[in-house]
């Protein structure tokens, strides 16, 4: 038996083609649980190609249901809580509970010089990545209690750890989610819902290749000098995969994570998390 059998889980932010949602829910479902995969509608650019986000997020679900798993694939603003709500009871509804969230959406809006950030950027940074993952805790927290305990797994990063320069909001609001987490891991343990952060450092996806492909231009150099350069600090001297990340996931998901709550997972390499 899987570890993960007869439990129902939902993960947001999974549409990129490389993206660490997109990985967190294929291993989940790997492991046995039957998925919701939630994401906000429209387009997104990668590697100068713009996709259509509903058939990304219909490949995920047919790449799942082919290799013998569930999944029902959802649009999902999770800056609304009607649509968060609505997600939810369709959840419950479709597979008849609901075990463990993982809150991976996520937002660089407002990464730029602290005096350079906007009200309007920081707003829309703690919309995403604070303000979303809150109400879609609200939402699972009371069916999860009448099921007897859940998981929830908020994606963190290493500014929940540490700051640099240059990414004052993320960086706040990525603090903040580990405050969240550790509110809910003391308030809701006795009824069984623990709760935790993972911490990914630089972790090869879409967005992740693009920046290395920035850099080596602003800087004159190959994108394999770039990486070099940006690595490092990491102990690995190298990036990670959205899998590194799927799989602390699903730890903490399943059996062997019974007695784990309020940490925070970091996913680094061992990458320097700045002050």
């Amino acid at each position: 038996m899987t570890p993960l059998n007869g439990k129902v889980a939902i993960v947001t932010g999974t549409s990129a083609p490389q993206g660490i949602g997109r990985a967190i829910a294929l291993r989940l479902a790997a492991e046995g649980a039957s998925l919701v995969v939630a994401d906000i509608g429209g387009s997104v650019a990668l590697h100068d190609q713009v996709y259509d986000r509903a058939v990304l997020q219909a490949q995920l679900v047919a790449d799942i249901e082919q290799a013998g798993g569930r999944a029902r694939a959802m649009q999902v603003d999770v800056t609304q809580q009607s649509d968060i709500e609505r997600c939810v009871a369709d959840t419950i509804g479709k597979f008849g509970g609901l075990d463990i969230l993982v809150n991976n959406a996520g937002s660089l809006a407002g990464s730029d010089e602290f005096l350079s950030t906007t009200p309007e950027q920081w707003e829309a940074s703690f919309r995403v990545n604070l303000l979303g993952p809150m109400m879609f805790c609200q939402a699972v927290i009371p069916p999860m209690r009448e099921r007897g305990g859940g998981r929830i797994i908020n994606i963190g990063s290493t500014g929940s750890l540490g700051a640099e320069a240059g990414f004052g909001a993320y960086t706040t609001m990525k603090h903040g989610m580990v405050g969240l987490s550790k509110t809910l891991a003391a308030e809701f343990g006795a009824d069984g819902i623990l709760c935790n952060t993972v911490c990914p450092g630089y972790i090869m996806t879409d967005m992740h290749a693009a920046a290395n492909k920035r850099l080596a231009a602003q800087w004159g150099v190959s994108i394999e000098q770039a990486q070099q350069r940006r690595y490092a600090g990491v102990a690995l001297r190298n990036a990670g995969r959205p899998q590194d990340v799927a799989a602390a996931v699903a730890y903490l998901a399943g059996p062997n994570a019974d007695y784990v709550t309020g940490i925070n997972l970091p996913v680094t390499g061992g990458v320097p998390c700045g002050i």
